[in-house]
């Protein structure tokens, strides 16, 4: 039995007053793997290099958004809560770009991740961003 992960791109505007969605993008547009492989989500923005700051987050089903990661180029990522580099990794080489792994898939990582980047850290700013919808589906 195989378990596959099946994910779709969407652009949200996160608030009012902001670039739209559309200057921030994750890739793939579809992506999944067998059960225990990793998948990795690719984030871009076409806002200037002052917008460095990258944050990536989970929604559960049911549950609310909680962020995993904080990074920002050429540096080691900042884990959230209790989520842990054993399970996630995050890399940022440029302003402009970075990427997201979630590891070892399991059915419990199927959910929401989102992609959120910034010009600084003032939690009191708003953040363009996208997200995506991770579904899980087993295939006999």
């Amino acid at each position: 039995m195989f378990t596959f992960l099946f994910t779709v791109t969407v652009s949200l505007l996160c608030a009012a007053g902001l670039v739209e969605g559309s200057e921030v993008t994750q890739t793939p547009t579809i992506l999944w793997g067998p059960k225990d492989s990793d998948a990795q989500m690719n984030c871009s923005h076409s806002k200037d290099s002052s917008y460095y700051q990258m944050y990536w987050y989970r929604q559960l089903p049911g549950e609310g958004m909680k962020q995993v990661v904080f990074i920002i180029p050429s540096s080691q990522p900042d884990y959230s809560g209790g989520f842990s580099k054993d399970k996630f990794s995050a890399s940022k080489a440029v302003a402009e770009s970075g990427a997201f792994t979630v590891k070892k898939l399991e059915t419990g990582d199927s959910g929401m991740y989102f992609c959120a980047v910034s010009e600084h850290s003032d939690t009191d700013n708003k953040y363009s961003c996208t997200k995506t919808p991770v579904f899980q589906q087993d295939v006999t």
